[in-house]
């Protein structure tokens, strides 16, 4: 077995909706970590993925760049990953296409997000690529022969998914996929919704006050944090069944402050102060940290470093990509050559 070094690794983003200080710190620094253990990372932004849903073109496109300013202003190293954008390459849904004609209606159809997605379509009202979206997925995994696929939990289904198709196109045709393993990514500190803190913090929130989003201003951090739901007690203590409010403000605050403090740090820190007290400091180093991220955002979003990036990693993905369905194409006979 390879060494840990030695591997390919593939992470796919959708550029749906601004990120969210979740987002950051349950994920993105998880990731930028990632990029010093691996041989080579494949970061691709899967807006093919993202239009299996309703979305509006202008908006899809500037979240593109945005994601990727993002990323980069977050400590992703261009130098360390390969970064293309999923669209740009023909051969992904190529390949997919061959892999279609290889998976069953039954295993795709048992797909849980997809049953989940679907329930909530009236007469079937959904479009066909949510229900062919996993295989996508297969092929976007398949194409650059990763050892190991980083998903969340909710993610995993899809990965065996690619599994399976990788076996069973080997067995009918010949050796050309790697089968990769699922790696359940490790979460980072999971940070709640301000206003619900039973729920974890998401860009897609009907209320956006009990969200942080990585471009919003100190004035809005602030007013947020000050807004975010606590208790009675007035008593800044750790307890997650009692006090889930006041408990995600200090892992938002131990998690956002630059130097190393524990819970107890906070706890004793506070002692005697009220809520008000705390959530001030909360929002002042909340809005410090994200400010150097958006310092270095700024400097990026309307420069040509983000086409640079991405032409780059397409000219590289393409030609794996090209000679990957290519190698499929004869090994099934869809070609006119003696």
């Amino acid at each position: 077995m390879s060494n840990k070094s030695e591997q390919i690794i593939l992470t796919g983003l959708q550029p749906t909706g601004l990120l969210t200080i979740g987002n950051y710190l349950g994920a993105i620094k998880q990731m930028v970590k990632m990029q010093e253990d691996f041989k080579k990372n494949y970061v691709f932004i899967a807006d093919l993925h993202a239009i299996t849903i309703n979305q509006d073109p202008k908006e899809i496109k500037e979240n593109i760049r945005k994601l990727v300013a993002i990323y980069l202003a977050c400590g992703l190293d261009p130098e360390k990953n390969v970064i293309f954008l999923q669209s740009d390459n023909p051969y992904h849904p190529a390949v997919s296409w061959l892999l279609e004609c290889t998976a069953y209606y039954g295993e795709t159809s048992r797909m849980i997000q997809f049953k989940e997605k679907s329930k909530k379509s009236k007469n079937l009202n959904f479009n066909v690529g949510l229900f062919t979206y996993p295989i996508l997925m297969a092929a976007d995994i398949l194409i650059y022969d990763v050892d190991k696929v980083p998903v969340g939990i909710d993610q995993k289904q899809h990965v065996e998914l690619a599994r399976e198709l990788a076996k069973r196109f080997n067995k009918k045709y010949g050796e050309i996929f790697k089968v990769p393993d699922v790696e359940i990514s490790k979460e980072g500190t999971k940070i709640m919704d301000l206003l619900h803190p039973e729920k974890k913090m998401s860009k897609s929130s009907e209320n956006q006050n009990g969200v942080i989003r990585m471009l919003d201003e100190k004035e809005v951090i602030k007013k947020k944090i000050m807004r975010a739901t606590t208790d009675s007690d007035n008593l800044v203590k750790f307890d997650l069944e009692n006090k889930p409010g006041i408990s995600n403000l200090m892992t938002l605050y131990k998690a956002m402050s630059e130097k190393e403090i524990t819970i107890e740090d906070i706890e004793k820190e506070f002692e005697g102060k009220t809520y008000k007290d705390f959530k001030e400091k909360v929002a002042e180093v909340v809005s410090e940290g994200i400010s150097k991220i958006q310092e270095r955002y700024n400097e990026i979003i309307n420069s040509s470093i983000i086409d640079e990036i991405l032409e780059k990693g397409i000219k590289e993905t393409t030609e794996i990509a090209k000679n990957k369905y290519n190698d499929m194409k004869k090994m099934m006979g869809l070609t006119s050559e003696v």
